[in-house]
């Protein structure tokens, strides 16, 4: 493959999973309201720090304190989402995510910041979808992600051909290409965050995800979908 024509599939996944984050967040608003939760995790902040720039559009107030159901409302639905983009199902997306708040709790007290608890949930929802996979795998029961609609309808219906066929390649491709991909440019990760929450050095992150693009072209022409 040639480097324009792996700048062009790069520039249609970024623009697509883009697009798909900012969906997903602006639908997040007016979302249901969070479950009951633990006394001490609705009232007990954790300290803030300067947030990243991404975090910004969907967080408390600066000066806030950060309690484990701001964090729910802020990042539950991203977190489904790019959930169900690893695993391919809603409901098993759904299970995913609860986990890894379940575990957020019980971890709580450990954590130093607001931001070290979305890093710990963004490393959790990862590690429940491989163990979702490797399941799977081992019961010989993955089902397609092509026969599955792992998206909402609110998504799927804003999105266009193009967009739609971006996602329809993007679950098509192994784990771990598909993983990287959807933290880069869904969740927005640096190669340093993905190799931090993957456990895969920088340079294997670089080169997956350039693998995973090439899979990509591959599979849209094939398709008869020209990228």
């Amino acid at each position: 493959m040639t480097g324009n024509k792996v700048d062009s599939i790069e520039a249609i996944v970024e623009r697509t999973l883009t697009r798909q984050r900012r969906i997903d967040t602006t639908i997040t608003s007016g979302q249901q309201a969070v479950p009951p939760l633990p006394a001490q995790s609705r009232t007990e902040p954790l300290p803030r720090t300067a947030p990243p720039p991404e975090i910004l559009a969907s967080s408390p107030a600066p000066d806030a304190p950060m309690t484990l159901a701001d964090l729910y409302t802020a990042h539950r639905i991203r977190l489904v989402r790019l959930a169900a983009l690893l695993v391919d199902e809603p409901a098993t997306a759904e299970d995913v995510v609860q986990e890894a708040f379940t575990g957020l709790h019980r971890n709580w007290s450990g954590l130093r910041d607001e931001y070290a608890a979305l890093g710990y949930l963004r490393t959790a929802v990862v590690n429940g979808s491989r163990s979702v996979l490797r399941r799977r795998r081992t019961a010989r029961e993955y089902v397609p992600p092509h026969q599955v609609n792992a998206r909402s309808a609110e998504s799927l219906a804003i999105l266009s051909a193009e967009h739609q066929a971006v996602v329809d390649a993007l679950g098509s491709l192994p784990d771990r290409q598909r993983e990287v991909l959807v933290l880069r440019y869904y969740a927005g990760m640096s190669e340093l965050e993905i190799s931090e929450v993957t456990g895969i050095s920088r340079g294997a992150v670089k080169s997956t995800a350039s693998r995973a693009l090439d899979a990509m072209q591959k599979q849209m022409v094939a398709a008869g979908r020209e990228a």
